[in-house]
């Protein structure tokens, strides 16, 4: 039997391990997804994302469904943390992009090398994006968030996210004709 997001929620704010460990499995990829997206580096992420769970497991009792993804809370926690890091560190947001990125499953290494030059250009023309913007885009598409999920992470309305995401797609779209 298959068990619902918000009655697994309900269960970890009841302390219950066993549900909170079936969100951490169902989330992780996003949650570590998004940090690797911000910061570049595998095991920094790594320490990042289990900062983040350790935050919210804190945090889980005074959790409260608000008929938005389990997801969207731990991202706004994880945008949380990288700013105050960001702050602590005083250091500009760049995402350094190996070769981990872009990662394709094939026989082929010219279709392997050419995914990852890809993905290294989107890297850098998304970097080049207003803060705003970028954050947008990285929650939306690194982070798999709806546009109503994104608005909560950030503490905006929807209409400013959708703006955001439309300006910077419209950036992107310009910067990727102009170079190629």
């Amino acid at each position: 039997m298959s068990i619902s997001e918000k009655e697994l929620v309900t269960r970890a704010v009841q302390g219950d391990g066993e549900a909170f460990a079936r969100l951490y499995e169902g989330n992780l990829n996003k949650v570590y997804r998004y940090i690797y997206l911000k910061i570049g580096n595998h095991a920094e992420c790594e320490d990042f994302t289990q900062e983040v769970f350790l935050k919210a497991l804190e945090a889980i009792g005074s959790y409260r469904w608000r008929n938005l993804s389990f997801a969207a809370w731990l991202l706004r926690i994880a945008h949380n943390h990288l700013i105050d890091h960001f702050r602590r560190e005083s250091k500009v947001e760049k995402v350094p992009w190996d070769d981990n990125v872009g990662h394709v499953e094939s026989a082929n290494p010219a279709a392997v090398a050419e995914q990852r030059i890809q993905a290294k250009e989107l890297a850098e023309k998304v970097n080049r994006l207003a803060p705003a913007q970028r954050e947008v885009i990285l929650l939306r598409f690194g982070g798999e968030l709806s546009v109503a999920e994104v608005a909560s992470v950030l503490g905006k309305t929807t209409g400013t996210v959708k703006a955001l995401q439309h300006s910077g797609i419209l950036a992107l779209r310009k910067t990727m004709l102009a170079s190629g």
